[in-house]
């Protein structure tokens, strides 16, 4: 059995990577943290709210960071909408999260149940950084730490080299990785080769159930996003992903255990990842980098999550 907190800045691929760990039979959500990204942080706790209404589930949420450790925070309402969920009118959850705030409740999660329960960090790494800081031996008490974030060979999603989620705190990133003795990565590069193809959306738009007339919803700007940038009909699903293959690790076909740091510094390398492919440095690797999947069973895995 998995047991899982979800770290998340919860916009529209967070919200299907959500979607796909409720619909793992193998998996226990035993808590959600949010982070400011996407979105703001109140937009995107509220976002988990309206995902757990329409998944059905009761689920403690705990708001997290709504700053980035050290840089002013740049949100993608571009991508996502103003309101994280491709602006389409989902209503405002009834549900309250938690008053204790993420950073503790991931502490106190971690001491009350050492080595059984997993992260899967999906946004930002602003809380999980900063409960580190806190709670220094926090590292040996998750059983294993999964994040959505990086461009491991430099073809990031902004700012020319860097990922977003990594880009909107390096710092906090920086601090994951030099204290965590081992992350795994699902990186941007990996994502963009194992992409939501027009038929696997299509597959997915015939199943029906309120979860499919969600994610159609909130899929709606992005896909149209995508197509004008990309110029193609596909779907990216990064953190849908990352939560695959935290679920279900057989699914990796492919992985390169190496080093890998952050860039904090420089106009045009900031927030970049970068990997020690032939071990140069001579440091202990810290990283298991995902570099190619099981599309066919990650597909099966998104459709589970929308029945």
């Amino acid at each position: 059995m998995n047991r899982i907190i979800i770290d998340t800045d919860t916009g529209v691929d967070d919200a299907q990577a959500i979607l796909l760990a409720f619909g793992h039979k193998g998996t226990k959500v035993e808590a959600i943290t949010s982070v400011s990204g996407n979105v703001d942080v109140e937009k995107t706790t509220a976002n988990v709210l309206k995902v757990l209404d329409v998944a059905s589930q009761d689920v403690p949420v705990y708001p997290g960071c709504a700053l980035p450790l050290v840089s002013p925070p740049q949100h993608v309402s571009n991508v996502h909408g103003v309101d994280g969920l491709g602006d389409c009118g989902i209503p405002t959850s009834k549900r309250k999260p938690e008053s204790k705030h993420a950073v503790h409740a991931l502490i106190d999660m971690a001491n009350a149940r050492p080595g059984e329960l997993s992260i899967v960090a999906i946004g930002p790494l602003t809380n999980i950084a900063v409960a580190t800081m806190l709670d220094p031996e926090l590292p040996g008490k998750f059983k294993e730490l999964t994040i959505m974030g990086g461009a491991v060979t430099g073809k990031g999603n902004t700012h020319i080299n860097a990922e977003f989620n990594i880009y909107f705190d390096p710092e906090a990133a920086h601090i994951v990785f030099d204290r965590w003795p081992m992350v795994r990565v699902l990186d941007w590069e990996t994502t963009q080769a194992t992409c939501l193809t027009k038929n696997d959306m299509d597959t997915f738009f015939a199943i029906d159930t309120p979860k499919v007339e969600f994610f159609r919803k909130i899929t709606t700007k992005i896909i149209a996003f995508i197509k004008e940038y990309f110029k193609t009909d596909m779907m990216f699903a990064a953190d849908g992903l990352a939560m695959a293959v935290a679920l279900e690790p057989s699914i990796i076909k492919r992985k390169e255990v190496r080093h890998l740091s952050v860039e904090l510094s420089g106009k045009q390398s900031r927030g970049l990842t970068v990997v020690d492919w032939f071990g140069m440095e001579g440091e202990t690797p810290n990283a298991e980098i995902i570099m190619e999947v099981d599309q066919p069973r990650f597909v099966e895995m998104m459709a589970n999550g929308l029945k």
